[in-house]
């Protein structure tokens, strides 16, 4: 089956479907929450950046007021999200990006169809060996992920892993 040819920004947006969790917002949650897909295809582990972190979380506060899916354009990889539901943490938002596997071609090295799959392919790119995560509250009460990685995935014609 091939895939057609889209160019997606992707972004994740949830509405309260998020099941609650206590903590799972500190960094070796975020490193969990990564290495678990990466290591199901073969790519070697993730560790925590205190510099990528600092660039996430600084990113994130100025999402506060609008809590929009923009992206920061920025010199590292991004994936984001946000949530309605203080149970909205950042293991929550890892897990959905992960959760997009289903709609990657391998073989063909696309998403499938319409679907969105880019976040996911940026959570298990094989030279993104370095995360920084954040979460922050914004204004209107939804929350907001952004994680940063070292080095940038989703290079056209280049496959993840």
């Amino acid at each position: 089956m091939g895939c057609d040819k889209y160019v997606i920004i992707a972004l994740v947006s949830v509405v309260g479907l998020i099941i609650p969790a206590s903590g799972q917002n500190a960094a070796q949650d975020y490193v969990n929450a990564h290495n678990g897909p990466r290591s199901q295809v073969g790519v070697g582990p993730v560790s925590w950046n205190p510099t990528l972190a600092t660039y996430a979380l600084n990113y994130a506060n100025t999402m506060t007021g609008s809590c929009n899916l923009t992206h920061s354009t920025g010199p590292y990889g991004e994936n984001l999200a946000k949530g309605s539901s203080s149970s909205f943490t950042g293991v929550s938002a890892v897990n959905l990006w992960a959760a997009e596997k289903q709609y990657y071609d391998h073989a063909n090295n696309c998403c499938i169809g319409t679907n969105q799959c880019l976040h996911y392919t940026q959570l298990v790119w094989h030279d993104s060996t370095q995360i920084g995560c954040a979460r922050v509250r914004c204004n209107n009460g939804w929350y907001f992920v952004i994680c940063s990685y070292q080095q940038p995935g989703n290079w056209e014609g280049e496959s993840p892993y």
